[in-house]
C-alpha cells in the first residue's frame, strides 16, 4: 500500500505540474481548473489513497464498478462524477451516489434522472454532453448531442425538479472535422458554453480534456479536466 501511495503521489504531482504550467501559459489562475481523477477499473483502496493526497473529485463511467466503490468510500469528502454513457435502467443506482452526471444527452435521460432525484430528495448536477462528431443522427460515436440540440436539452434540465444545469462536457472526437484537432474542438465547446450562459448564467462548468490533451483543454478555457491514466497508470485490460 505504501508503494502504491508513493506512486500515486508522484503521478499526481506530475499532473499538477502540467495543469499549473498550462494555466500559466494561458494566463489563467490555477484555481480556475478543477482536476477530476477518473478512477474507473481501479479499486476503492486507490480512491482512499487519492482522497488522502487531497483529491476531492473522482469520476466513474460504469455503474457496476462505481456503485460498490462509492459505497465503500462513502465516508470520504469526495464529489462523485458519472462520465459514461448512461442507460435509463441504471439511473436509480447512479443517482444514489453521483453528485454530477456529465453525460446527459437525451430528454428521456433527463426525465429519468429528475424522477429519481425527486424520489430520493437529492439535487444532481448535470452537464449536457456535446458531440462534436455528431452525424445525421444528431448523436456522437461516444454519446452526446449535436451542438444544435444543446439549447433544448439544457432548458429541459434547467426546468426539471431535482436537477441543476451545471454546464457542458465533451470528449475530443476521433472522427469528423475535429478529429486530431483537440484545441479547436475545445475552443468550439467554449463558444457553445458562452451561448449557453446567455440563457443560463449559472451553467459555468466546462468539462474537457483528459490525460493526453489536458493542456489544450486548459488553453481553451475548460474549468474541469478528467484525468485517469496519467494519475493511476495504464489500466489493466478488462475481460
Amino acid at each position: 500500500m505504501t508503494d502504491r501511495k508513493t506512486e500515486l503521489a508522484a503521478n499526481l504531482a506530475k499532473v499538477e505540474e502540467r495543469i499549473t504550467a498550462a494555466c500559466t501559459a494561458a494566463g489563467r489562475a490555477r484555481e480556475e481548473v478543477t482536476l477530476i481523477v477518473v478512477t474507473k477499473t481501479y479499486p476503492a483502496s486507490d480512491v482512499r489513497i487519492l482522497s488522502g493526497l487531497g483529491v476531492r473529485h473522482v469520476a466513474e463511467n460504469r455503474d457496476q464498478d462505481a456503485a460498490p466503490k462509492a459505497a465503500a468510500c462513502a465516508d470520504l469528502p469526495l464529489t462523485w462524477h458519472f462520465v459514461g454513457q448512461l442507460q435509463t435502467n441504471k439511473v436509480r443506482s447512479v443517482v444514489g451516489y453521483a453528485d454530477v452526471v456529465q453525460s446527459v444527452d437525451r430528454s428521456r435521460l433527463v426525465t429519468a434522472l429528475s424522477k429519481e432525484a425527486v424520489r430520493t430528495g437529492r439535487e444532481v448536477g448535470c452537464l449536457v454532453q456535446v458531440a462534436l462528431d455528431a452525424g445525421a443522427s444528431g448523436r456522437g460515436e461516444r454519446g452526446g448531442v449535436a451542438p444544435a440540440g444543446i439549447e433544448e436539452l439544457a432548458d429541459l434540465v434547467a426546468g426539471a425538479p431535482g436537477l441543476r444545469l451545471d454546464g457542458l462536457m465533451t470528449v475530443a472526437p476521433l472522427t469528423g472535422e475535429y478529429a486530431g484537432r483537440e484545441q479547436a474542438a475545445f475552443e468550439r465547446l467554449m463558444d457553445l458554453s458562452t451561448d449557453l450562459r446567455r440563457a443560463h448564467p449559472a451553467a459555468t462548468m466546462v468539462s474537457a480534456g483528459m490525460s493526453a490533451d489536458l493542456e489544450q483543454a486548459v488553453a481553451a478555457g475548460a474549468t474541469h479536466v478528467r484525468v485517469g491514466t496519467a494519475v493511476l497508470g495504464v489500466r489493466p485490460r478488462l475481460g
